[in-house]
């Protein structure tokens, strides 16, 4: 019997996307593999030496549009225009960089290999942290007050990446190892996540823990799940508690009642996000443009050093009001409409394509999910990793049958 097209369909787009995701903690490498895989993506397509969905190609372009054309219309009169035509241009990048997500999940073979990828290069991630928590060394080096892993002392990504990626690492535990699986999976990424010490880390992980929980033990499972994460917390803050002291003592100020608790939970971001909303009511249509909020930061927030414990802000810390102040409502518009016909796709797609797509649906919802803190969307890191995502799930909802 003849083999069947998608079983000889090309792995390197998987292998170039998991290059591209391990390269993180080393940045201006795993930058050069997102532009070649890209620009390979492309002429492979171009020749028809690849193949993609014509739905997959045309939701991954849609969702370029959304990320592209604010910072296109904020750069007419940005305040900042040399940097913002400058984002314009390299961020051309990203839209081959998408056909190329989609491309490394396009069958069932290179799904398997790049999920399963995912979660192996998290897993490791995990693994050098727990270490780290124990030894004070990792991969990334030695260990700093908050635990940073293979990314390395000064670069505080840990958690949130962990957190952005527990969907592949959690529904690949309970796929192959069941309940138990996913549990060691869950108490793994607890303890590291917590002790990275990124606040919006511990929510994101809250979020997938609780999705992924619903649908292995029901509504019991994941209350019962819940109470005992709580009580592994304070486990991890008793033994830990220099690392995590400062954090918990933050979060719980929000308990104060009063503004200046609020602010302090928050680590001052009330003053950069009510300075986005200035800006906002000052450049309504089109902003102050894209990467022009730290240009237009001192102007907004003038109490800098009383206002902002690490000098001037250099994004709103939240991408709504990211978006809101660099691309105004025209921008929040176009995002809007990327999420429209995301959310489209998949109320029309079947029940098996969800399926596919269900981790890196749940893993855009928790980078993108609005009641949290962010870092930048239109950063180089944080916006490829979103732009990932979205090329993973449009690429495995809208696959080929």
């Amino acid at each position: 019997m003849n083999a069947s097209p998608a079983e000889h369909a090309p792995r390197w787009p998987a292998w170039t996307l998991l290059a591209f995701v391990a390269l993180w903690p080393t940045g201006a490498p795993a930058e050069a593999v997102l532009v070649l895989g890209g620009l390979a993506a492309l002429l492979a397509l171009a020749s028809r030496r690849a193949a993609l969905a014509p739905e997959a190609m045309a939701l991954c372009s849609l969702f370029f549009l959304a990320y592209w054309l604010p910072q296109l219309f904020s750069a007419v009169d940005a305040l900042d225009a040399r940097r913002a035509w400058h984002e314009v241009i390299v961020d051309l990048r990203y839209l081959p960089f998408l056909w190329l997500a989609a491309l490394a999940v396009a069958t069932p073979r290179l799904r398997r290999l790049t999920f399963s990828g995912l979660a192996a290069i998290a897993t490791l991630w995990c693994l050098d942290g727990l270490v780290q928590a124990v030894t004070g060394f990792s991969l990334g080096g030695e260990s700093s007050v908050r635990l940073t892993g293979i990314f390395g002392a000064h670069n505080p990504k840990l958690g949130l990446v962990l957190a952005a990626l527990s969907p592949f690492t959690l529904y690949a535990a309970h796929a192959r190892y069941g309940r138990l699986g996913w549990s060691a999976a869950a108490l793994a990424l607890i303890v590291v996540v917590m002790l990275a010490g990124a606040r919006a880390g511990w929510l994101m992980l809250a979020l997938a823990l609780s999705a992924t929980g619903w649908r292995i033990f029901g509504l019991r499972g994941v209350l019962l799940g819940g109470a005992v994460a709580a009580v592994l917390a304070v486990g991890v803050g008793a033994l830990f508690s220099e690392r995590l002291a400062e954090r918990l003592e933050r979060t719980a100020a929000v308990f104060d009642g009063a503004a200046g608790g609020l602010d302090h939970a928050l680590s001052g971001r009330l003053v950069i996000w009510e300075a986005a909303l200035r800006m906002l009511a000052d450049y309504p249509v089109n902003g102050v443009g894209v990467r022009g909020y730290r240009v237009a930061y001192p102007d907004y927030a003038p109490h800098v050093e009383q206002a902002w414990g690490e000098g001037e802000a250099l994004h709103a810390h939240q991408w709504l009001l990211e978006v809101a102040a660099e691309t105004g409502l025209l921008g929040l518009a176009l995002w809007f409409a990327g999420i429209a016909f995301g959310l489209r796709a998949w109320r029309r797609a079947e029940a098996a394509a969800r399926a596919r797509a269900r981790a890196p649906a749940l893993a855009l919802v928790l980078v993108l999910f609005p009641l949290n803190t962010h870092l930048a969307v239109y950063s180089t890191f944080w916006g490829g990793t979103v732009l990932l995502l979205a090329g993973l799930y449009a690429g495995a909802l809208l696959a080929r049958r």
